[in-house]
């Protein structure tokens, strides 16, 4: 069976990822909404990309929404838009992210990371595919094809009270689950020679091929980071050379040092208490890619796969130290405004 251009931004030849590749094209045919599930590292931004591309909107424009890099106070202007003076700055008009979509796609990523406020904001412009841009009080049509991501069983979270029933149903209408790396390792070699010739040419080196007793290894490895940290991996390799900078990594024991959770408090609810441990595990995550790059925030910021304005600010959320503020990090650092693929 062919494989559209599209379709081929998905790699692997295992069962599972030619039934995400058949989902998808089933799921394109139509404008219902979709919610794209799995564990974070999966490809969820991809498999919208290629359902879009599939898609009859492929004309024009997809706009991504990383909600949790949206602050709550700034979320109806960023996806509604507002008019000249509707506040202090506002000098000139701007439209929202549903209008710059418009006839195109809607992916918002990590929608399960809104707050029920913002869910229920954003459940009134679901309800008719109207918005009001703060200032106005016009009502404007959108035409938009939505789409959206989690890492979270939302399912989950509507029983505990911290997502919205209706919200879910309306977004819910098409789901398509993205396999973990570790359920399909046999794409493995497909995929990390993919990227090994991909960062080689962006970075000008020639590695030699891996050996295919290195990749017998790296088909064994359980991939916790799923396709990122294999991508991770693969620029490495392309940087440092050698098979053993590589594997020594994936042998190396569970740093002593890395993030300890807090004991359960019986007086604090759930949702605070996860919320906690969650903010303290993203803080660890961040502050360790930003070391592996040397602090180089951009580089950090697309291994992440953030936008380098969302790093920011959870970086000055999580009270991590600036590049100016690290001793010898501006030494070891590229300049930030150092380009490269965004995956």
């Amino acid at each position: 069976m062919s494989i559209t251009p599209a379709e081929s931004l998905l790699l692997g030849e295992s069962l599972a990822i030619q039934a995400i590749r058949d989902q998808l094209k089933s799921a394109a045919a139509t404008d219902a909404p979709v919610l794209i599930t799995g564990e974070s590292g999966t490809g969820k931004d991809l498999a919208a990309r290629v359902l879009h591309e599939l898609s009859q909107r492929c004309r024009h424009n997809m706009v991504k929404v990383n909600c949790p890099a949206i602050p709550s106070q700034l979320f109806e202007s960023e996806l509604f838009g507002y008019e000249s003076g509707a506040f202090t700055g506002a000098r000139a008009a701007k439209l929202g992210k549903f209008e710059m979509a418009c006839h195109g796609t809607l992916f918002l990523d990590e929608i399960g990371e809104l707050d029920i406020a913002l869910q229920a904001k954003l459940l009134r412009v679901l309800q008719d595919f109207k918005v009001v841009p703060l200032g106005s009080v016009e009502e404007r049509p959108i035409d938009v094809r939505l789409i959206c991501g989690t890492n979270r069983n939302l399912q989950a979270e509507v029983q505990n009270g911290s997502f919205r029933s209706d919200l879910f149903y309306r977004i819910n209408v098409l789901n398509i689950k993205m396999p973990s790396l570790r359920t399909r390792t046999g794409d493995v070699p497909i995929l990390m020679n993919h990227f090994i010739g991909l960062y080689s040419n962006q970075f000008g080196q020639r590695p030699k091929p891996l050996s295919s007793s290195a990749m017998q290894i790296l088909e064994k490895y359980p991939w916790p980071g799923n396709l990122r940290e294999l991508e991770n991996l693969a620029k490495r390799y392309v940087v440092l050379g050698g098979e053993e900078h590589v594997l020594s990594s994936l042998r190396e024991p569970v740093h002593s040092e890395a993030v300890q959770l807090e004991k359960a408090d019986i007086n604090t609810p759930l949702r605070i208490q996860t919320k906690r441990a969650l903010q303290t595990l993203e803080r660890q995550i961040i502050s360790d890619v930003l070391r592996a790059h040397k602090w180089n925030r951009r580089s950090t910021a697309r291994s992440l796969d953030i936008s380098y304005r969302a790093l920011l600010y959870k970086i000055k959320e999580a009270g991590l130290p600036s590049i100016r503020n690290t001793r010898g990090a501006a030494k070891l650092s590229q300049p930030d405004n150092h380009e490269g693929l965004c995956q």
